[in-house]
């Protein structure tokens, strides 16, 4: 297994202790940790970024298979160079020893040391070594900071609505992103080459975009242009270009962006035109001027306002799908997680530090779902549990937590009725919900101040788009407030008026897009050194809420669990992994796809399959696509599609059992046996 030490530390590989004993010594006097490694294997194992370098004698590698050592070189990370000090023989060195030469090839970066040797030479090369693999940690550093920052980039660009291109001028290749591509009508699948960029170019326009780019190149001048495009179905579009001329490696580049701006340069041809026709009567026909020019401005300023909830719309719809994209991609690094430590709980020694570890893992791994549930939230796409609950209780049960969060500078205030005030809603969420309130009322108020958690016992009146039949649970604090304008903007996503790094400004997003999926209302007032007051309206209801019931007794393993062949499909080969293991060790027999096409061949050539098990989200065929194509191969063949979405695209749907990613053993095993309860046990 990889090595589990954390600091930085050198490997050694020699035949004797007397040749480790030195060697660590030697080590310990310049403050470098050493560890002994008994053969290649065990030493491949304990390879990993703590790795400073790898001390080894040659003959040691005489006789050894170098091809994992060699694989491991190989696969390192990109700012990975891994130093290997090999200790050979008098006249061992590689010059005078092809031997030495070969591995030389094979490790890499390689010293050679020949024995005996002075101390003094020894620790010069340690330290060499030492000295690279640092550089290589600041080299980990900088390229990490260089990823972080190309997402900032790619936000900002997703969020302005700009699409990004690049044009090699020697080789004459022209690459963008998807977004790129919808300024000139272009589907994010479908190609589009330079000469695909110049063919949609309005021909009146060509020579001038031609020109603007041959004078970018000359000169260095940045390019900018705006001319129009004539998309496949043959409308009419304009489009902005901008962009810098680079120059590095010994290439020239224009790098830019895109932008549609077709809706603007309508509206000031619109208002061109208009101001001509306004012009030629404004001598004899002053009052019919007059009424045009202010129709003119009315429309102006009712087209502007369909502008921006448009841009608001389809603004909010981007945000919802990359909430939705990262919570399924959660749902699947959690999914690896919880799956693994089921199986490592089941088969560890029943030691209870190693259980109390494990169990805390799967705590937070729990947590992490979580989290993802938040987020879901947000997108409007979480799997709601509504349970008639009363609001007066779920605040109470939380009044130990508030009071921890909000600390003894701030004087908590109550106002709950004694009966009860029911709505038919997630209390988990709701919980999460309130939560985050409170927190943001807590840093309203450094200086401390007063909170007030109230919830009506009476049916809230009809205000806005709420109606009768609501009932209200409102968060109250005696803050610093906001101004108009930061209230019409506090719940947009991303808002926020911490500073950065203490909020993401998804919190009162995720709170109003509960609140809207639970059929309810969200309403903030607020004034500066007035404090905020936050009004939750839930639908309220008659039902009673279900009474607590007795813990049940936990069932009996199932020892005779039926054998099945089943085929589990997912294209994350660590999640694959993970189910498979599981599956395993539930007694299956299990074949493994990592696509769809794959999948449709196994149930072609793999003989029986009692069940399949696939994943939703993959790449040229869906699970929903997979499971239709499977059901024509076999009409009878039992399928579980697995998936963290709530609920699937439009067009999608399918009437198979589904199985919400993260899941664990028993839940898996819970699904084949409802899935499959008549099958006779033991079976193949």
């Amino acid at each position: 297994m990889p090595d589990t030490v954390a600091d930085p530390h050198a490997l050694i590989m020699t035949p004797t202790g007397r040749d480790f004993d030195i060697a660590a010594a030697l080590l310990r006097d310049i403050d470098i940790a050493a560890r002994g490694v008994r053969d290649i294997a065990d030493l491949v194992g304990h390879l990993g970024d703590n790795v400073l370098f790898a001390l080894i004698t040659e003959e040691t590698l005489r006789t050894c298979d170098l091809r994992p050592l060699a694989d491991w070189v190989r696969v390192q990370e990109s700012w990975s160079d891994l130093t290997f000090i090999l200790l050979t023989q008098r006249g061992g060195g590689p010059e005078r020893n092809p031997a030495a030469a070969r591995l030389s090839e094979t490790l890499g970066n390689v010293t050679f040391i020949e024995r005996p040797f002075h101390p003094t030479t020894f620790l010069s090369v340690a330290k060499t070594a030492l000295k690279g693999r640092r550089r290589q940690y600041e080299s980990r550093s900088i390229l990490g900071e260089l990823r972080e920052s190309g997402e900032r980039l790619r936000t900002a660009l997703v969020a302005g609505r700009l699409g990004s291109w690049e044009f090699d001028v020697e080789r004459r290749e022209f690459t963008c992103s998807d977004a790129c591509k919808a300024v000139f009508g272009r589907e994010p699948d479908a190609p589009f080459t330079y000469r695909d960029l110049l063919a949609s170019v309005h021909p009146d326009d060509l020579k001038h975009v031609k020109d603007s780019a041959r004078n970018t190149i000359a000169t260095g001048d940045d390019y900018a242009i705006e001319h129009r495009t004539i998309w496949p179905d043959g409308s009419l579009h304009w489009a902005e270009l901008r962009a810098r001329l680079v120059r590095s490696h010994g290439r020239v580049r224009m790098v830019g962006v895109s932008l549609d701006i077709t809706t603007r340069k309508v509206a000031e041809e619109q208002l061109r035109v208009q101001n001509e026709t306004l012009e030629a009567r404004v001598a004899a026909r002053t009052r019919e001027l007059e009424e045009a020019y202010r129709a003119t401005l009315d429309q102006i300023a009712q087209r502007e306002l369909a502008e921006s909830k448009l841009r608001q719309s389809q603004k909010m719809e981007m945000i919802g799908q990359l909430t939705g994209g990262i919570a399924h991609d959660f749902n699947n690094l959690l999914m690896a997680v919880i799956g693994n430590l089921d199986l490592l709980r089941k088969h560890l020694p029943d030691d209870p530090k190693t259980v109390r570890l494990i169990e805390g893992a799967q705590l937070g791994a729990k947590r992490g779902a979580s989290l993802t549930q938040r987020l879901l939230a947000f997108a409007r796409r979480q799997d709601l549990v509504l349970v008639v609950t009363d609001l007066g209780d779920l605040v109470r049960g939380m009044t130990e937590l508030i009071e921890r969060t909000i600390g003894s500078a701030i004087e908590l205030r109550f106002d709950l009725p004694e009966e009860p005030v029911r709505s038919e809603l997630d209390p988990n969420q709701v919980e999460l919900a309130l939560l985050n309130l409170v927190v943001n009322a807590r840093d309203a108020m450094p200086e401390g101040g007063t909170l007030m958690i109230r919830v009506d016992p009476e049916l809230a009146p009809a205000t806005g788009n709420a109606a009768e039949g609501f009932v209200r649970l409102c968060v109250i604090d005696s803050g610093q407030g906001m101004d108009a304008a930061t209230l019409e903007k506090a719940t947009e996503p991303f808002f926020s008026t911490k500073g950065v790094g203490k909020g993401t400004g998804l919190g009162l997003s995720m709170i109003h897009g509960l609140v809207k999926q639970l059929g309810g209302e969200f309403k903030l007032t607020s004034a500066v050194g007035q404090g905020t007051t936050a009004e939750l309206l839930f639908p309220a209801t008659m039902k009673d809420a279900p009474s607590v019931a007795a813990p049940a007794m936990p069932a009996a393993p199932n020892t005779d669990r039926r054998r099945l062949r089943i085929l589990l499909v997912d294209d994350d080969p660590l999640i694959a992994m993970s189910s498979v293991d599981m599956l395993e060790d539930l007694g299956h027999e299990v074949f493994e796809a990592n696509s769809g096409e794959a999948a449709l061949r196994h149930l072609g050539e793999s003989g029986r399959i009692d069940l399949m098990i696939t994943d939703f989200s993959m790449p040229r065929m869906n699970g929903a696509q997979l499971a239709r194509a499977a059901k024509e191969l076999d009409p009878d063949l039992p399928i579980i599609l697995a998936t963290g979405y709530a609920e699937l695209p439009p067009g999608m749907e399918i009437n198979v059992p589904r199985l919400g990613k993260p899941y664990d053993q028993d839940q898996l095993a819970a699904q084949i046996e409802a899935l499959m309860p008549t099958m006779p046990a033991g079976t193949l």
